[in-house]
Order: C-alpha cells, then structure tokens, then sequence
C-alpha cells in the first residue's frame, strides 16, 4: 500500500501504487529500490513536461530559464502565469488564438476567483494550466517553419519529435500514444521508466538547461501552495507530477517514478516526500519544513481529525 487515510480513528480509505528508484550504471539504468508493481503501465501526462520543453527548447523555443521551466509547468492560472504565456507567444508574433489547448479556467481556486474578479468569467485555452508548454511549443514550429495548425496532433513533425526523444529518454518504447488532457499526444510507461527518465534528466548534459531551470524556479513549475511545489522547493533537482497522481524526481542521475494507482494526486506526493526521506535525500530542515505535505491533514468540521499517511517500506534491491 501506498498510502492510507485515516479519519477520526478509522482507515477511510487505502491507495495501493508504485515506487521505483533508478541509478544509471555507466548509463544503463538499474532499480535500487521499490515498492509494488513498478513494470504496470500507466500514462505519464504531465510528469514529462520537462523532457517536452527540452524538445522545444532544442529546436528553437529561444527561451530564458524562467520561462524555459514554465514551459515545463502544470500552471496555477494567476496573473503572472498568463502573463509569461502571453509574452511567449507575442515575441514570435502570435497571440492566445494559436492555442490548440482547450478552453479552462485555472488550476487553483484562488486564481480562479481572481479572474472572475476582473471580469474574465469564461474558460480560455490561455488559462489552461498546459498553455505554457503549448506556447513552447509553438515557438519551435515558428523556428523550424513548420505549420502552427495541427501542431498538436500525433503526425505533426514537433509531435514525431517529442515522440522519437521519448522513446530515447525512456529507454524504451513509450506507445501506442494517448491522448492527453491538452491535446498532445500522451505517452505510457512505469515507475521504473518514469524513474529512468528522470535519472537521465537530472544527469545528462542535453538536459542541463531544462533541469536546471525547473530546479531554480519550481514556483513557475508547480506554485507555492501544491504539494509537489512544497517538496521542489527543498530539493536540489529536477521534478514534475502529473494528472492522475504520477510523479517523477531526479537527483544527480537517481531518479524516483511514484504512481499511486487511485489517481489521488495528494497519495503520489505523500509517496515521494515519504520515497526521498527513506533514501536519505532529505535534511533535518527539509524533514521540518515538509510535516504537513507529508502527512497531510484530514478535516472534519473544520478541524484536524485524521491524517493521510504513507504506507510502504521501500524494498532494497542495491
């Protein structure tokens, strides 16, 4: 099990998942730890942001670190998320129609009610918490002179692109490709290959740049009030999760893929804070600093009464 919470004394409810901890050996990946059935696909979704901003960025994406990581984000929706997603696009000589996102309103609540306050009432695809990556992405299709219609769809050339740098980061075939919830195509894997491409992306030089940047500016990535924002912010590597509670770390060539098999986003991040702790990866400070993303709390009435909590003890196999 992965994680179970718990409500005024009683077990509500269990979420069963996977960890899997990957170390390159001479470049080869190689499990170190686990827990549960880390070869059972699922979709990565979001998870592999950063590796799609890289493709952007190498074929002429031109952007600066802070929007390179918002390019990698899962956005809140506030002011100055939109804002980056507008000046990306404006500096190639587009606007939000260019968009192949779907119309959203914002991630987080609070955001969203600020905009309701400035009188923007309807779901916009500019507000979508994927907008960032898709005005990277059509930044490279301006680059390269591609169409910018259909860049999204599975046979555009930037789409073959992601497509072929999956499957080298993963290590593996990463297909048939789904289709994810902003458009483009979705790729499938495990905990152990999510691991992989976060070892290689914490660690090899093509990636520095992408890594890098999603390190320094993890507000841009995730914010400051999610939980896997709360855990980037302590840790000196490269993280991203994704919709339908996947997560994936990297730290100096050691990659950590969570899913929680629930789909509760909240059991993936109390897995991985709980995966970087029994690895050793997290100070005293960090340890203090993270209680409550750790153990988050369950309300009842407005008051504490109950607490999710992790449930696994990673399994050594190195």
């Amino acid at each position: 099990m992965l994680a179970r919470s718990t409500r005024s004394g009683l077990v509500e409810s269990e979420h069963t998942g996977a960890v899997a901890v990957v170390a390159l050996d001479g470049g080869v990946p190689a499990v170190t730890a686990s827990h549960g059935d880390i070869d059972r696909p699922f979709f990565f979704r979001s998870a592999i942001k950063p590796v799609q901003a890289a493709v952007s960025q190498r074929l002429g994406a031109d952007l600066v670190p802070e929007r390179l990581a918002f390019a990698s984000a899962s956005h809140s929706g506030h002011p100055i998320h939109i804002a980056y997603a507008k000046a990306m696009l404006a500096e190639v000589g587009l606007d939000e129609s260019a968009l192949e996102c779907p119309p959203l309103r914002p991630l987080r609540p609070e955001a969203d009610a600020l905009w309701r306050d400035r009188g923007v009432r309807r779901p916009l695809p500019v507000l979508h918490n994927c907008s960032g990556k898709h005005a990277a992405m059509l930044r490279a299709c301006v680059a390269q002179g591609w169409p910018l219609a259909g860049y999204s769809h599975p046979d555009h050339p930037l789409q073959q692109a992601m497509t072929e740098e999956m499957a080298l980061v993963a290590g593996t075939d990463v297909g048939p490709v789904g289709v994810d919830g902003c458009g483009v195509p979705s790729f499938r894997g495990s905990a152990m290959t999510l691991a992989t491409i976060f070892a290689r992306v914490s660690s090899l030089p093509e990636y520095a740049e992408v890594a890098a940047a999603v390190t320094r500016y993890p507000s841009l990535v995730a914010g400051n009030l999610r939980g896997d924002g709360k855990l980037a912010a302590w840790i000196n590597g490269p993280m991203k999760v994704g919709a339908q509670a996947c997560f994936g770390a990297g730290v100096r060539g050691t990659g950590i893929g969570v899913k929680a098999f629930s789909g509760v986003g909240e059991a993936a991040v109390v897995a991985m804070v709980e995966a970087f702790d029994q690895l050793g990866l997290l100070s005293d400070a960090a340890r203090s600093g993270l209680a409550a993303t750790a153990r988050p709390v369950v309300l009842g009435g407005g008051r504490p009464v109950g607490e999710m909590e992790p449930g696994f003890a990673l399994e050594r196999t190195r």
